[in-house]
């Protein structure tokens, strides 16, 4: 793995990153004011975009057009769900912070990796904004990264890539606090049921996975600005 940050110059908080061979641009941008429903409230909001590049794949992801498919659809929804669990909308106040995520290079994983820069995005928007004294201290509450974790040929694996995934007996997706709390687990018998010892074995290595993305992440929020 590996994270890049400040990637795109003209975000307020961006990088790459790479977690085997799949690579993904994430960006933040910290807009005053949000959307008709959220005005008067004095809370913020956090949400996201999520998007494949046409050659992000081995065969050409054609744009959408007008209309995201279903799957980009409930990719973004995810992020977006799973970053607000780090952020105070009240000491955001009424501001707006937009989370694009562009898969450049898919290998399996690019839900996970996308909040994973996702994160890091966001925190590097605000810490900019806060030192520019346009942001109260105190928005993020906790840091927050995510793993994919599986069975394959009854071995637990973790951060699947494409050929591990298509191949897996279960497949799960697991979202964390710095806290140690859970923030999401997506998880499904692909191909035949678990036990519940198969559950805490992926939650155990999940949870190991997790601790060295945030290392990860803490580097590169703090070699930055």
């Amino acid at each position: 793995m590996k994270i890049i940050p400040d990637f795109v110059r003209s975000a307020d908080g961006s990088c790459l990153i790479s977690m085997g061979k799949t690579r993904v641009i994430c960006t933040a941008s910290y807009v005053e004011g949000v959307e008709k429903w959220r005005q008067g409230s004095q809370l913020g909001w956090v949400t996201a975009e999520y998007g494949m590049l046409p050659a992000s794949t081995s065969t050409r992801k054609p744009r959408p057009i007008g209309k995201l498919d279903g799957r980009s659809v409930e990719i973004q929804r995810l992020i977006g769900r799973v970053i607000r669990n780090a952020v105070s909308f009240e000491k955001l106040g009424e501001r707006t912070i937009y989370l694009d995520c562009d898969v450049i290079e898919a290998d399996g994983g690019t839900r996970t990796a996308a909040i994973n820069g996702a994160f890091v995005a966001l925190s590097l928007a605000v810490k900019k904004k806060t030192a520019a004294g346009l942001c109260p201290p105190g928005v993020i509450t906790a840091s927050l990264a995510a793993v994919s974790v599986g069975v394959v040929g009854d071995k637990v694996l973790l951060d699947l890539d494409y050929s591990e995934d298509s191949a897996a007996q279960v497949d799960m997706n697991l979202a964390m606090t710095s806290r140690g709390e859970f923030v999401e687990i997506q998880g499904s018998a692909e191909r035949r049921a678990f036990t519940a010892d198969e559950l805490a074995q992926m939650l155990r290595v999940g949870q190991a996975g997790i601790r060295r993305i945030m290392a990860a992440q803490r580097k590169a929020i703090l070699t930055t600005g």
